[in-house]
């Protein structure tokens, strides 16, 4: 098992992405706390996790509150007895994040407040422990929407960039002490919940601008956080890791299909 005695807490552990890493962490032999806002489902996915033999934990708080963030990597502390990752998974994300001439600040400072403000806090609190064991690996949610320009989603964009910056700060700072700290680009994820927001058209066209046969699915990222997770990534550090079934890899107007 690759992550065998290591321990790892994932943000938004019960959402769709979170919640595969979570179960992917758990399978790869990781002790695992399993992190989202109260009433978010933290509880079925601990529970699933068990039954399937591996070792979690669940925690309820908000990660833009810098006492829960503190709350949370002492839980993981106490119940463990270390912490080798965070994987920063949470983020939001609103429909009526549309235009910047229209932007509501309160929206703004909101997503700013969970994307960025979140991931930072994650780290700042994760790094002490992590160098108390001699190191570890943050892997921070990042998004090729902060790497290409779209139409809407712009306070998300520019959060999402923000932790592409802030994963080469941590990578660049905390690297000779042990801590390597990278970020995941995801593209092109199936879910129910993309489905009912964006509808059958708009998927139907992101899946003609891959290069693969088929969207991606959860556990396709959840591989990608445990190679980073492991000792078999100890050389990747400061890196933006597209997962997006080579949505990235063309031209825009060249034709895939």
């Amino acid at each position: 098992m690759e992550l065998a005695g290591k321990v790892a807490i994932v943000t938004g552990g019960a959402g769709n992405l979170g919640s595969a890493c979570a179960r992917r962490m758990a399978i790869e032999g990781a002790a695992v706390v399993v992190v989202d806002r109260p009433n978010a489902g933290v509880t079925g996915v601990v529970e699933e996790i068990i039954r399937a033999g591996g070792r979690a934990t669940g925690f309820e708080g908000d990660i833009s509150h810098e006492p829960d963030v503190e709350e949370m990597i002492g839980l993981a502390v106490h119940e463990y007895g270390r912490l080798d990752t965070l994987a920063n998974v949470a983020a939001t994300v609103r429909d009526s994040d549309r235009v910047l001439d229209k932007m509501d600040i309160e929206l703004w400072d909101h997503i700013m407040a969970v994307n960025v403000r979140g991931a930072m806090l994650g780290c700042k609190h994760a790094i002490p422990a992590m160098l108390s064991h001699g190191g570890g690996s943050i892997i921070n949610f990042t998004s090729t929407a902060a790497f290409f320009g779209d139409t809407t989603r712009i306070a998300y964009a520019t959060s999402k960039a923000a932790l592409v910056g802030l994963t080469r700060a941590v990578a660049t700072a905390y690297g000779k002490q042990g801590i390597r700290c990278n970020a995941i680009a995801p593209h092109a994820v199936w879910a129910e919940a993309t489905k009912a927001r964006f509808g059958e058209e708009w998927l139907d066209l992101v899946e003609r601008t891959l290069v693969t046969p088929r969207l991606g699915v959860p556990d396709d990222i959840a591989h990608m956080v445990v190679f980073l997770a492991s000792d078999k990534s100890a050389f990747v550090t400061g890196q933006s890791m597209f997962v997006d079934g080579g949505g990235t890899a063309h031209q825009s107007w060249v034709g895939v299909r």
